[in-house]
């Protein structure tokens, strides 16, 4: 069976907050404790998409399996041309290419937007899945930001990765 990548609509919100739900109470890549109820996934949701970025879904048949979206990296003007990524799959269908598919889908929407940069900010620096697929996109390794969470009863870190979109710095917008 093919994995569609599609934008996502409200429809699937509920599988959504189903597989974040999962990443906030089982692991480290959310440095959230409390799962957001559908309602704050809602307006994340409403959030994102009323600024033109993407949120879109891996579907497989009939079940989403995984979501990612790009949100401004920063509320403050001069941030405007960089953006943050999140991926999340489902918990069981992980190292089936589903995270690759959404995170090239993701760089190739951004690129046509006309964004400069995106950004990884990756729970746990141990968070191996997640830092060797961004690394495969092309992403570089900036920096790790040391124990500024604390969750499961430990200190967790951050690690920042960095990919240009299109022409990056090269050029002024």
């Amino acid at each position: 069976m093919r994995v569609e990548i599609r934008p996502a609509k409200a429809d699937d919100l509920a599988v959504v907050q189903a597989i974040y739900s999962h990443h906030v109470l089982k692991g480290l890549a959310s440095f959230e404790e409390v799962p957001p109820p559908r309602e704050e996934i809602a307006r994340r949701y409403q959030e994102v998409t009323a600024t033109g970025l993407p949120w879109i879904v891996a579907q497989y048949g009939d079940a989403v399996v995984g979501y990612g979206y790009c949100a401004l990296y920063r509320s403050r003007s001069a941030y405007r041309y960089s953006l943050e990524d999140s991926i999340y799959v489902r918990h069981d269908m992980h190292g089936k290419g589903i995270g690759k598919r959404l995170l090239d889908e993701l760089i190739q929407r951004c690129e046509a937007l006309g964004y400069r940069q995106i950004i990884a900010v990756i729970g746990d620096s141990a968070n191996a899945a997640s830092i060797n697929l961004h690394a495969a996109a092309g992403f570089l390794r900036t920096g790790t930001l040391r124990s500024v969470g604390f969750k499961f009863g430990r200190w967790v870190d951050s690690v920042i990765m960095q990919r240009p979109l299109g022409r990056g710095d090269a050029t002024t917008p």
